[in-house]
C-alpha cells in the first residue's frame, strides 16, 4: 500500500499555479503542475452497446432462461462470459466496469493506493468530486471560500494526482457526486463503481451502479477485471399512480420498512411494473439512491420516457437514441424470475417518515406524532433540511418551492431552521435562475453550498447542546445515531422534501398535511395543497459556473510529492504478510453491542479532514461502538494493565507490546458508508480478524481487501460465549480454503475455554489477498 518509489521531501517555499495567478505557500503537499484545460467536460458519447449485446448473446445461450435487466446489465461486463461460473448468491463475477467515481473523502486513499500500483494512468474512464469536505455553518458562498482555505492542501493533492494520472476533477462548489455522475456519466446500460455507498443512485438512469470501497476502485482504474459475488435479484413490482403528497421518496421509505437495514444484502433490488411510468427520471434515482439503506448491492429502473427525457435535457440525445436502439438489453425479459417479489401499489401509497436512529423505522406520516408523543421523542422540530444527493433535483426544489409559496402568500415563514443544499452548481444556477431559491429564502431557508454538508455530519450547528434532546426532520437518507450533528440525543427522521419543508412551516411531527390546516397571519386556517413542480426545466439547465477541469493528455510535466511532516495526507506503507501461522491469544478489543455502523467505528463529520492520513484517523477507531463490558463507547479495559481507556488507545497498546486483537460484533456489521477507512484502521493498529453474526456486504468485502479476516459465527448463539477479557485463536489457516469453516479456541480467565466454529466468504483470490497481506500487496506481486 503505498508509495516506495515517490520521492519524499520536506515542506519548501514553492511558487504553486492554481487557479488565478502564482501565489508563495508553505504547503504539506508539493505540486509541479503541467496546464491543463479547465473547459467543462464532455462525457465518453459512445457506448459500446453491440459488445454487450454480444456478451449477453453468449449468456443467453448458456442459460437458456429469461433475464432480469440486472442479469443482462451485469452478466453483460463479464470478463469471460464464455466460461464464467453463474449462480445467484453463490459465485464470484469477475466484471469489467466501464468507469469509477470517487468522492474527495474516499479518493485521497484511493488515489494514494493507485500511485503505490505504479501504473502511468487509469486504464477506464474515472472522476474525482470534491462534495465532502465542506461543512455548512453560515451558508454557501462563505461556507466553500472557508473550505477551500481549511482543504488547500488536500484539493491541491487531489487535483495535481487526478491530472497527474488522467482523472477527471470536479472542484469544490460542483455538487454532490451522485447528482454529477447522473447529470453528466450514468446512462442506461453502464456498469459504474463509486467509492461511496450511495453510488446507486445511477440506476435511476438505467444503469448498475455500485458502491465500493477505494481498494475495489483501485483494481477498476488499474484495468483488473473486479469482483462482486453473482447477486440475487429482489423484484419491486410498482403498479398504479404517484400523486398528492406521495412521493418518490415515499417509495423507498416503505421498501426500506418492509426489508430493514439488511434484507437487500446481497441483492440487487430490481423495480419494474406499470407504476414506474409516473416516476420521473430524478425520482428513480432517489429510490436507488437510498436502497443502500437497506444493504441492497445496488437498486435499478428499466429505460423508459422518463429516462430519455433526462438525457435529452442534459446533453446526452445522441445516447438516448442508441439506447433506444437497443431497448431490449435494458429491459427486463418477460417471465424472468426474482428470488424474492415486493408489490407496491403507488395509487394506495401514503407519505411516509422513517426514524428515528435507523432508516428503516416507517411510519405514515399521519401517524408519526402520534407514535412520537407515545414513544417520548421530540415533537417540536428544531430544523427541517432538504438536499443530500438523495433529495436535491429541480423537481425536489420545485416541490418544496410550491409548498414554501403557499406558506407565504398566507404570511407565514417556517417556524423551524430551515435549510436547502442544491445538489449540484447546475441545479443551484437553474432554481436560482427560476424563483425557486428566493422562494426557499423567503420561507425562512438558507442555502447552503452545493455538497454534503449537514447529511454526512458536516454542520457546524449551534443551536443545541450535545446531549440535548431535539427532533430535526430532513430529506436524506440515512439517520444513524449522531451522524448528522455528532448529537446522540438528535432524534432524526427522513422523509421527503416537499414533507420536510411543510413540517418546517408547522414546527412540530404532529402536523399531517393532507389533514390538517395551519393559520395565516389573517388568522384565517387554510390548507397546503400537494404540491406540484415541473419534472425538468423549460428553459433547459443552467450550468452556473465552471467547475470541471479535465487531465491533460500528457502528463509527463506533473508530479505529486506529499510533505512527511503533513497531517493531512501520509504515505501508505504496506501491511505485513501473514506469517504462515495461525493466529494465537489474540486479546478481544472490544465486544461490541447492538448496531455498529461504518460511523460507529471511523466517525465522520471532523474526522473527514483525516481521511487521506491513516494514522491520525485512526484515533477514531471505533469510538462510537458501544461496549456490552460496561454499556459505554469508547470506553475499553486494556487486559494487560487493566486500565480502561479510549478503543484506538488500548488498540495502540496491544500493537506496541506485539499483541494481535479481534473485534467481536453483532448482526449487520459495517452497515452504512462504503469508506474503507474502516477496514484500514484496524488493520492499520494492529487488528486480524473481525468475528460477528453478519456483515453488510461493502465492509465484508473492505476487510478482505486489508488483509483481515471477516468471519461470521456459525451458530449465532456464540457471540454470547465470547467475553471480553477471552483470549482468541484462530486455527486451520494453513489449510485455508474456499467454504472451509475455520475453528476457534475462547481461552477464558477462569481457565476453562469453548470452541466454535466461523464461517467466511473467501475465495482462492480472495485468501491469496489475506495471505499477501493486502490485496495491493498482491497487485503488486503479480507486476514482479
Amino acid at each position: 500500500m503505498v508509495l516506495s518509489f515517490l520521492s519524499v521531501v520536506g515542506a519548501a517555499l514553492i511558487q504553486l499555479t492554481l487557479g488565478c495567478g502564482a501565489r508563495r505557500y508553505h504547503l504539506s503537499i508539493v505540486c509541479r503542475r503541467a496546464k491543463v484545460s479547465m473547459s467543462r467536460f464532455e462525457p465518453n458519447k459512445y457506448i459500446d452497446y453491440k459488445t454487450l449485446q454480444k456478451n449477453l448473446d453468449i449468456i443467453r445461450k448458456r442459460l437458456n432462461k429469461p433475464l432480469t435487466l440486472s442479469e443482462k446489465i451485469v452478466y453483460s461486463h463479464l470478463d469471460d462470459p464464455v466460461n464464467q461460473d453463474i449462480g445467484r448468491g453463490k459465485t464470484y463475477l469477475r466484471l469489467r466496469p466501464d468507469r469509477v467515481a470517487m468522492q474527495d473523502a474516499t479518493a485521497q486513499m484511493a488515489m494514494l493506493q493507485f500511485i503505490s500500483s505504479g501504473l502511468s494512468r487509469v486504464a477506464v474512464p474515472s472522476t474525482i468530486h470534491c462534495d465532502h469536505l465542506i461543512e455548512a455553518q453560515i451558508g454557501g458562498e462563505k461556507d466553500l471560500a472557508r473550505a477551500k482555505e481549511m482543504n488547500e492542501e488536500v484539493y491541491d493533492f487531489l487535483a495535481t494526482a487526478a491530472a497527474k494520472y488522467g482523472v477527471g476533477f470536479w472542484k469544490p462548489g460542483s455538487g454532490i457526486i451522485h447528482q454529477i455522475v447522473l447529470e453528466n456519466y450514468a446512462y442506461p446500460g453502464v456498469l459504474l463503481i463509486g467509492t461511496d455507498s450511495h453510488t446507486p443512485n445511477g440506476g435511476g438512469l438505467g444503469g448498475v451502479c455500485i458502491g465500493v470501497g477505494g481498494a475495489d476502485a483501485v483494481d477498476v482504474m488499474a484495468g483488473i477485471p473486479w469482483e462482486l459475488k453473482c447477486p440475487k435479484v429482489i423484484g419491486v413490482k410498482l403498479t398504479g399512480h404517484l400523486s398528492g403528497w406521495t412521493s418518490a421518496k415515499d417509495v423507498i421509505l416503505k421498501v426500506a420498512g418492509i426489508l430493514t437495514v439488511k434484507g437487500g444484502t446481497g441483492a440487487i433490488v430490481e423495480y419494474h411494473g406499470p407504476g414506474v411510468e409516473s416516476i420521473s427520471c430524478t425520482g428513480m434515482g432517489t429510490i436507488c439512491n437510498m436502497g443502500a439503506e437497506i444493504g441492497a448491492t445496488t437498486s435499478i429502473f428499466p429505460y423508459n420516457p422518463r429516462m430519455k427525457a433526462y438525457m435529452d435535457k442534459t446533453g446526452r440525445k445522441d445516447i438516448a437514441a442508441v439506447a433506444d436502439e437497443f431497448q431490449d438489453l435494458l429491459v427486463p425479459d418477460e417471465g424472468c424470475e426474482y428470488d424474492q417479489l415486493i408489490e407496491i401499489n403507488l395509487s394506495e401509497l401514503k407519505p411516509h417518515i422513517n426514524g428515528p436512529f435507523t432508516p428503516d423505522l416507517a411510519h405514515p406520516v399521519s401517524e408519526v406524532g402520534a407514535v412520537a408523543e407515545k414513544n417520548g421523542w421530540p415533537l417540536d422540530i428544531r430544523v427541517g433540511l432538504i438536499g443530500s444527493c438523495t433529495n436535491s433535483s429541480y423537481e425536489d426544489m420545485g416541490r418544496s418551492a410550491a409548498v414554501a409559496q403557499q406558506a407565504l402568500d398566507h404570511g407565514l415563514k417556517c417556524k423551524s431552521q430551515f435549510t436547502v443544499t442544491p445538489g449540484s452548481e447546475q441545479i443551484r444556477a437553474t432554481i436560482e435562475r427560476d424563483g425557486y431559491a428566493k422562494t426557499l429564502r423567503d420561507v425562512g431557508g438558507i442555502v447552503l453550498a452545493n455538497a454534503c454538508g449537514p447529511c454526512i455530519g458536516q454542520w457546524d450547528r449551534q443551536d443545541v447542546k450535545k446531549g440535548e434532546k431535539n427532533t430535526i426532520v430532513t430529506s436524506y437518507n440515512r439517520n444513524f445515531t449522531g451522524r448528522n450533528d455528532a448529537n446522540p440525543a438528535t432524534h432524526a427522521f427522513v422523509t421527503s422534501p416537499e414533507i420536510v419543508t411543510a413540517f418546517a412551516i408547522a414546527g412540530t411531527l404532529k402536523f399531517d398535511p393532507e389533514r390538517d390546516s395551519l393559520t395565516g397571519s389573517d388568522g384565517k386556517k387554510f390548507k397546503l395543497k400537494p404540491p406540484d413542480a415541473d419534472e425538468l426545466p423549460s428553459q433547459g439547465f443552467d450550468p452556473g459556473e465552471e467547475t470541471y477541469q479535465h487531465p491533460p493528455e500528457n502528463s509527463q510535466g506533473i508530479s505529486v510529492v506529499v510533505n512527511p511532516k503533513s497531517n493531512r495526507l501520509q504515505l501508505l506503507e504496506p501491511f505485513d504478510k501473514w506469517n504462515k501461522q495461525d493466529l494465537e491469544d489474540m486479546q478481544v478489543l472490544i465486544k461490541v453491542k447492538g448496531k455498529c455502523t461504518t460511523d460507529h467505528i471511523s466517525a465522520a463529520g471532523p474526522w473527514l479532514k483525516f481521511r487521506g492520513h491513516l494514522d491520525n484517523i485512526s484515533n477514531n477507531l471505533l469510538i462510537g461502538a458501544v461496549n456490552i463490558d460496561n454499556g459505554k463507547v469508547n470506553e475499553v479495559k486494556n487486559q494487560i494493565t487493566n486500565q480502561v481507556g479510549p478503543v484506538p488507545e488500548t488498540a495502540r497498546a496491544y500493537q506496541k507490546e506485539g499483541i494481535n486483537w479481534v473485534v467481536v460484533g453483532d448482526e449487520n456489521y459495517g452497515e452504512g458508508s462504503s469508506r474503507e477507512h474502516a477496514a484500514l484502521e484496524p488493520r492499520h493498529l494492529g487488528g486480524r480478524a473481525i468475528i460477528v453474526k453478519s456483515f453488510a456486504r461493502i465492509h465484508e468485502t473492505n476487510l478482505k481487501k486489508q488483509g483481515l479476516l471477516p468471519l461470521t459465527f456459525d451458530n449465532p448463539a456464540d457471540y454470547d460465549k465470547v467475553r471480553p477479557d477471552d483470549k482468541v485463536t484462530i486455527t486451520g489457516l494453513k489449510e485455508f480454503s474456499p467454504g472451509k469453516p475455520l475453528a476457534c479456541i475462547l481461552k477464558h480467565k477462569d481457565g476453562s475455554q469453548d470452541t466454535i466454529v466461523l464461517n467466511h466468504s473467501f475465495n482462492e483470490g480472495q485468501i491469496l489477498w489475506f495471505q499477501a497481506g493486502s490485496a495491493l500487496n498482491r497487485m503488486k506481486e503479480l507486476q514482479k
